[in-house]
């Protein structure tokens, strides 16, 4: 696994402009992981690879994926599996919610997003 995750340097300004229009599912849960609030600093619409992963958290190397309805079409579905699979490959833990499921079950996404932190650390022990 690469120590340093590249990216495409063209991604950054599309990046930039991403973090001024997040859904609502975005903010909800931006509002409950910015500053440290699990523990660990996450950053929002982060280029990795040819990709822009909606948070991620460089020292867990965890991405963070909200899906909104596009993502449940079939070819979008394909996509998401490919990309997950180039993530992983770079050593990028992924984990997704839906937009729906932020919207109206907050507190077990963020359960859910505990969980696989407490994983994370003890795979690291």
């Amino acid at each position: 696994m690469p120590k340093i995750i590249p990216y495409q340097h063209k991604l950054v300004a599309l990046a930039k402009a991403l973090r001024s229009k997040m859904t609502y599912g975005e903010i909800a849960l931006w509002r409950e992981i910015k500053g440290k609030k699990l523990g660990y600093k996450f950053s929002k619409q982060i280029p990795i690879d040819s990709y822009i992963v909606d948070f991620y958290c460089k020292e867990l190397k965890l991405a963070i994926e909200v899906d909104g309805g596009i993502h449940f079409t079939e070819e979008q579905e394909k996509y998401d599996h490919q990309r997950q699979k180039k993530l992983e490959s770079l050593g990028v833990k992924l984990i997704r919610f839906s937009d729906d499921d932020i919207k109206n079950n907050l507190d077990t996404v963020l359960d859910e997003l505990k969980n696989k932190i407490e994983i994370l650390n003890n795979d690291d022990n």
